[in-house]
This record gives C-alpha cells, sequence and structure tokens, in this order.
C-alpha cells in the first residue's frame, strides 16, 4: 500500500482486510467494525463503491497510476492515492477545509478495492491521462 499519508492504525487495517479477503474471499465482521470505527460514516458507502466495482485503475505506459471513482450520484471523481487527494467535495470540505474526516469515501473505496482485488483496469495513453488531469484542473478554476 502506498497509503503513506494514513495512521498507522488505518494502514494496518487496509493489511489485515487483504489478508483476510485474499484467505477467505470475504471481510468479517470484526474488520467492518474496524472500518466503521475509525473511518466513520464514510465507511459503508465505500464498501457499497466496492461492491458495485466504481473503482477503475488507469494507467498509462510510463507507470503513471491514478484511480477514478463513480460516486453514486453518477459523477466521476479522480483520486490519487498517492498523495492522498480527491476531486470531490466532500474531501474539499469535511477533509481539508474542516479537518473532520481523514477521507472520502471515494479514497476508502480506492484503498479497499485494491485490499480486495476489485478494481478494474483500464490502460490510457500518456495524451488520455493528461487530458483527464487537465480537465480536473478545468472544473476547479
Amino acid at each position: 500500500m502506498d497509503s503513506s499519508t494514513l495512521p498507522a492504525v488505518a494502514e494496518e487495517l487496509l493489511r489485515e482486510i487483504k489478508k483476510a479477503f485474499q484467505e477467505t474471499s470475504h471481510v468479517p465482521d470484526e474488520l467492518l467494525l474496524g472500518l466503521k470505527f475509525i473511518f466513520g460514516p464514510c465507511a459503508v458507502p465505500a464498501l457499497d463503491l466496492v461492491d458495485q466495482r466504481s473503482v477503475t485503475r488507469l494507467r498509462s505506459p510510463s507507470g503513471r497510476i491514478l484511480y477514478q471513482v463513480l460516486g453514486s450520484s453518477g459523477k466521476l471523481y479522480t483520486c490519487y492515492s498517492s498523495c492522498h487527494f480527491c476531486t470531490c467535495p466532500a474531501f474539499g470540505f469535511s477533509v481539508l477545509q474542516k479537518n473532520e474526516s481523514l477521507l472520502c469515501k471515494h479514497i476508502l473505496a480506492v484503498y479497499l478495492s485494491r485490499a480486495m482485488g476489485a478494481c478494474q483496469e483500464l490502460s490510457v495513453s500518456e495524451e488520455q491521462l493528461a487530458n483527464i488531469l487537465l480537465a480536473e484542473e478545468e472544473d476547479e478554476g
């Protein structure tokens, strides 16, 4: 996991989930409770996104990776797990401004999808990747 911006307890929980999922193909109740305890109200919606296979990992020929998550509203959000950032309004408000949450449901869905091997994979060209990044920038400004 390159989730180095998460607290150690959260990283450990994600490792436990990955191990349990590899062994049994499901996440035991005690780990689900841990998710709710550490990540609060975004845990269940994040699991729903994983169940719906809403997370796509985009990889360019140079090895650059970013994730796109189809939100429950039908909007596509871009998540950068390497720097722990999402383009959704909840991330900007709850995580950055108010410092109420560790992350939004989209980033948690990325971490969980990686742990459970549930990411859809998509190869994109460097140009397509650049266009996604530029489109996000235009939305902001």
